[in-house]
This record gives C-alpha cells, structure tokens and sequence, in this order.
C-alpha cells in the first residue's frame, strides 16, 4: 500500500519540499511500501519557481485521505491536514511548529524548534551518510531560505544557517541573499492576482483559546504596493469569517526587505488583539515592526491572549 507524505492545506514551498525530499530520503532508506510525495493544495509561484529551477516534479494531489496512509510533514494541526483524515491512517508525523495532535494510537512523531522541516530533513540526510542529489539539496535549500525569511526571521536557528551553508555547494547556489530576493521576487506579480488568490497563498487556520482564527500571511519585498487594496483584502476577510465561523481573521503583509509587517484584522475580540499587541487597531489595521514569523510572533501570543 502507498504511504502518502503530505504537507499542509494551502501547501507553501517548506510544505511541499520536504515532502518531496523526505519521499526521496524513505525510500533511500529502504523504505518496505510505496512512498509517495503528495501536496493537498495548489502550488504557489514561489514554490513553482524553484521546482523549475531545479527541475523536480510536482508532488500527485491528494484532495481526500479516506482509506490512505499518511505521513504529515510541516503540521499537525487537524484544520491543516487533508481532507477525510480522520477516514485514513497517520502514520508519522514530522515537524516544526507548535504541536496539536490527539492519536490513540502511538506512531513516529518528530518535531522540533528548526526554522524549516526541510532544516530537519537535509540534517537527517547528512547525519545518515546517504547522496544528496543536487535537485533535493536544491529544494531543501529554498524551503529553509523561505521559512527564514532569508535568515531575518526570529525563528531561524544557528542549524538552519549551518544546514543552508552545507547544501550551497550540492545545490550550486553562490548567494543565497540573492537566491532568496530572486525567490518571494518570484511569488510577487501581486497586481495580477485577486485579493481571495493572495490570501489563499499561505492561509491557516488554528483553534486558539477554543476559538477559530484564520491568519493568511504575504511575504513580499514591498508591502506599500498591497496596501492600496486594503477594501478588497477587507471584503474576502468578511466572507471568509462568516462562512468558516471564525472568531478572528487576519492578513499579514510582511515586508521582508523593511522587516516588519502590515496587518489588516476582522475580529469579535478586537480590543484583545489590540492589547495583545500593544497596539491600538485603527480602521481594521495596524503595523507590527519586526515581525516575520507567523509562527513565533503571531500564534503564541494570541494563543496565550485567547486562552
């Protein structure tokens, strides 16, 4: 029976990779089933720019996890797993966000602080004595390169440089600030796109406090150029509350060269947000200096504001 190794919902380049590579790392392994890599969404321009640059095939599409056997890369949350998971089979989990797993019964679950899962899987390559071949090590490097926000992030670890500095040369990348612009340049082109085609670039959605928040984050090298749509992202925002019976939903427009982040907010626990924040939120917006990290400088603190 084939093992689907699969990232989250709304797939952003670490969640397609390293399903891509961890397939790759299995079945050099040894690996006794079928291993597949699979992705449960579209794949973003980003994402796209560097499969064509190193001319990896996409993952197959998997809509629908009744009766299959998975491996989660890149999340456990149950709002960010395929569809009809709770009609399959988990069978190992690897990650490196905050954990939200119940299971009955015990499986493989490895996770850990790293900036990127792909940081964990280059490591295990390396720590094994097993090829890297150039396309892997290549996609490795983009995932760790985005996750990081080219190493400006806060989650970004001395082992996600160490682990980028080493798959340079298999990748034959000479500059990996210039790799990087090259790559969310890549993801830009925001005019061509309407405002529901942004947000579902990267969108989650998380059970905070018992309640239902969805965060879509935009990485871009220019956030002013976004900004004049604050009306449309607004409008998407309202519908996408209503209908997912969310408690609060927001738009991150983080701006990687400024380092900081414009944010638009629809939410029934407004003056919380604010609070949490230490800002006051002003027709739906404010601007958060210094953050990057969805995952470190969001979630928590709404998670411990809403709990």
């Amino acid at each position: 029976m084939t093992i689907y190794i699969v990232g989250h919902k709304n797939p952003d380049t670490d969640s397609i990779c390293a399903a891509i590579a961890y397939a790759d790392l299995k079945r050099k392994m040894g690996a006794t089933e079928e291993i597949s890599p699979a992705r449960s969404g579209d794949i973003n321009d980003e994402t796209r720019f560097i499969l064509n640059r190193f001319n990896t095939k996409d993952p197959v599409l998997l809509t629908d996890a009744t009766g299959k056997k998975v491996i989660l890369v890149d999340h456990s949350e149950p709002k960010q797993r395929p569809e009809n998971m709770d009609k399959g089979e988990i069978v190992e989990v690897l990650d490196h966000h905050n954990i939200n797993f119940v299971q009955a019964t015990p499986i493989l679950f490895h996770a850990e602080p790293a900036g990127s899962t792909s940081t964990i899987i280059a490591r295990m390559y390396f720590e094994k004595g097993i090829e890297l071949p150039k396309n892997i090590a290549g996609i490795l490097l983009g995932a760790i390169i985005s996750d990081t926000v080219i190493f400006k992030s806060p989650i970004t670890t001395q082992e996600d440089k160490d682990i980028a500095e080493k798959l340079k040369p298999i990748a034959e990348i000479n500059d990996l600030e210039k790799f990087g612009i090259d790559m969310f340049n890549a993801k830009s082109g925001w005019n061509e796109k309407t405002a529901e085609q942004i947000i579902k670039t990267d969108y989650k959605e998380y059970e905070l406090g018992g309640k239902k928040i969805g965060i879509a984050q935009v990485e871009t090298v220019d956030a002013s150029e976004l900004e004049p749509r604050k009306a449309e992202f607004l409008e998407i925002m309202k519908k996408r509350k209503e209908k997912g019976g969310l408690d609060t939903i927001m738009v991150l427009l983080t701006d990687i060269m400024k380092e900081g982040c414009l944010t638009f907010i629809l939410s029934d626990s407004i003056d919380l947000i604010g609070k949490t924040f230490g800002k006051e939120i002003k027709e739906n917006g404010m601007y958060l200096p210094g953050v990057l990290s969805r995952k470190k400088q969001i979630v928590p603190p709404l998670e411990k504001a809403l709990s």
